[in-house]
């Protein structure tokens, strides 16, 4: 073994070759082993295979022309021109492989390699071909999208304080004692063949199929003159003829009383809160859980919860009629005032109007004033409306036929609903105490209104 003065400078001697090996059996490339293919390994050069440990030469073996370094299998010759520096590779392009001892000896014991990060690629020789870059099969991940905040459950209300549903005692009959017994005897003497044939009349208008959802809006020139009972009537009356559901959709928020006349308990989703809830893809079952349950058939939506709040807006209402009129075959609005917002927009996309005008001079004069602005709209509205002629006392100075002449010369149709003490009394309807009058007038107003929203398309 020859040695020199700086033994660094001897081992890059020995290990500097003329030319390359045939048969150098070379490890083979991380990125091959790692792409999992059949292609021949690539020669990659490790930085630290060129030099080895500081504190141990490498092994030599001496032939019959001189030193020669026992690497692997190969003896590489040493007759080397001087080497550079020590810091300076050689052959950068050369791979060495890594110095093996004759026998092993012991190392101190290391702790196991980390795995390669794929972001970290192994130094390769210059000439080699890149490796494609490895093919992910593994599925895309999609970022998940922000789920809708959750709204909280608004409590549940009462709809009418219990103190004044004791206050209301029993409900009274529409018709007095005398009217019954007077009526009866009537039914017994005469032939009730036409009153059957007008109610089968009346019964096959109102079952009549519809396309799609229609939408009747009810409305009045001011308060106080049976607008929110003309709705409740109207909405009893579809739900006791037809079998599909049928919706009572309140759309005045200045402490409307719909709830109370329609006999809900309590209630506790208003228009606000299920406007921003609302999905196309929201079946029947999913909508009637946020609706209150009518005794009689057919479901309520209320417009507050009974509390002085915020108005309902325009957005609020169109969002709420044009996402609940798919499932249900008849929505009956029980729209504000006239000339509120909430009502001229719900008066002009319904497919029907019932108006409604107290038998008053000033009722009918306001009403008739709401008849010709209707008639002055785009579409043919004054076509589709029906007025609602109410009593609201026993004893009415105005008469009858001059008032339903003055509001008929506009063409719209006109049905009567007389005074019915049950009505009067206010609080929840009950259908069984309507007076015979009142259930004839309510059951031909809902057919009008609805043999008008079936012809609009």
């Amino acid at each position: 073994m020859t040695t020199s003065g700086r033994w660094q400078d001897d081992v890059l001697r020995e290990l500097r070759p003329t030319h390359a090996p045939e048969n150098t059996h070379a490890p083979e490339s991380s990125d091959a082993v790692a792409s999992g293919g059949d292609r021949p390994a690539l020669p990659v050069r490790h930085p630290d295979a060129a030099r080895p440990h500081p504190g141990r030469p490498a092994p030599t073996s001496t032939t019959g022309h001189g030193t020669t370094s026992t690497t692997g299998h190969v003896a590489v010759p040493t007759a080397y021109p001087p080497s550079p520096s020590p810091d300076q590779d050689p052959h950068p392009h050369t791979p060495a492989p890594p110095a093996q001892t004759a026998p092993p000896q012991s190392a101190p014991p290391q702790e196991p390699p980390l795995p390669a990060s794929p972001a970290v690629d192994t130094p390769r020789a210059a000439d080699a071909p890149l490796p494609p870059p490895p093919t992910d099969t593994s599925p895309a991940v999609r970022t998940p999208r922000q789920p809708r905040l959750p709204i909280p459950t608004p409590e549940s209300v009462p709809a009418l304080d219990p103190r004044l549903a004791i206050a209301l005692g029993s409900p009274r009959h529409g018709d007095s004692l005398a009217r019954r017994s007077g009526r009866s005897l009537r039914r017994l003497t005469s032939s009730a063949a036409q009153e059957v044939a007008e109610e089968s009349r009346l019964g096959s208008m109102l079952q009549q199929p519809v396309t799609t959802g229609r939408v009747i809006a009810v409305t009045s020139i001011r308060g106080g003159v049976g607008k929110t009972t003309t709705a409740a009537l109207l909405s009893r009356t579809f739900s006791h003829y037809r079998h599909d559901p049928v919706l009572a959709l309140e759309a005045d928020a200045a402490l409307g009383t719909l709830p109370v006349r329609m006999g809900a308990q309590s209630v506790r989703w208003s228009c606000v809160e299920l406007a921003r809830i609302l999905t196309p893809s929201m079946q029947l079952t999913d909508v009637t859980g946020y609706l209150v349950p009518v005794a009689d058939g057919g479901w309520l939506l209320p417009a507050s919860q009974g509390r002085v709040g915020a108005p309902l807006d325009i957005p609020t209402y169109r969002t709420v009629t044009l996402a609940l009129r798919r499932y249900f075959a008849v929505t009956v609005v029980d729209c504000e005032t006239l000339p509120g917002e909430v009502a001229r927009t719900a008066m002009d996309t319904a497919h029907a109007r019932v108006v409604v005008a107290p038998l008053t001079a000033e009722g009918v004069g306001g009403t008739r004033i709401v008849l010709d602005w209707l008639g002055g709209l785009p579409h043919a509205a004054l076509s589709s409306t029906v007025v609602a002629l109410t009593s609201i006392t026993p004893d009415t100075a105005l008469d009858l036929k001059a008032a339903a002449a003055h509001l008929r010369e506009t063409g719209v149709t006109l049905v009567h609903l007389p005074y019915d003490r049950h009505l009067a009394g206010g609080g929840p309807i009950r259908t069984d105490r309507l007076g015979e009058a009142t259930r004839r007038a309510a059951a031909q107003l809902a057919a009008e209104a609805l043999q008008r929203a079936v012809r609009v398309r």
